[in-house]
């Protein structure tokens, strides 16, 4: 079994500055995990563990989708529940191409058994998972209020290949479109 997603890519300069905001978020006293900011990306789907035969079903599914590259912005640092912090994300702007790309992504992949989701598409870049979160996380989070991370081209989709090893994820590509 093979963990899997579909992931856009952001620019390096994107993830650069997102590491200026996991900088700052490391002067909070809670207790944080920390993507390696090269793997900082939009997940679109997450396919869960799948069969290593289903990958050639689903490389040929993605292949022929049709996009056209669309610029994605990157906005404020937050957390995904403020009563109940998980998640360290970066609130991205893509103009609704995500939740489009994401309804093709599903189009393609319901006859292979993928369900849809129930959840609104929400695009977004993980940058820390919170373990133990503490209110000085606030305040830094307000401290970078207002700051902007740039834009880039989201020219393409892959799919990705998740390994989790006690040092994080390891990522391998295991298909790329471009369009």
């Amino acid at each position: 079994m093979v963990r899997t997603f579909v992931a856009l890519e952001l620019s390096v300069t994107v993830r650069g500055r997102l590491k200026e905001a996991q900088d700052a978020l490391r002067t909070s006293s809670s207790r944080l995990t920390f993507v390696d900011p090269s793997l900082i990306h939009i997940t679109v789907k997450f396919l869960g563990e799948v069969d290593e035969k289903m990958l050639v079903r689903i490389r040929d599914a993605l292949k022929p989708i049709p996009y056209q590259p669309f610029t994605v912005a990157a906005g404020t640092v937050t957390v995904n529940n403020p009563k109940r912090p998980h998640t360290v994300w970066c609130a991205l702007d893509d103009n609704g191409n995500g939740e489009r790309l994401l309804s093709l992504v599903e189009d393609a992949l319901l006859p292979l058994g993928f369900p849809r989701e129930s959840r609104k598409f929400t695009p977004h870049a993980t940058v820390a998972r919170v373990k133990d979160s503490d209110p000085s996380l606030f305040a830094v989070l307000g401290q970078l209020k207002g700051r902007s991370y740039g834009e880039c081209t989201v020219s393409g989709l892959k799919l990705k290949k998740s390994t989790l090893t006690p040092r994080g994820p390891v990522y391998e590509d295991l298909l790329e479109v471009n369009w």
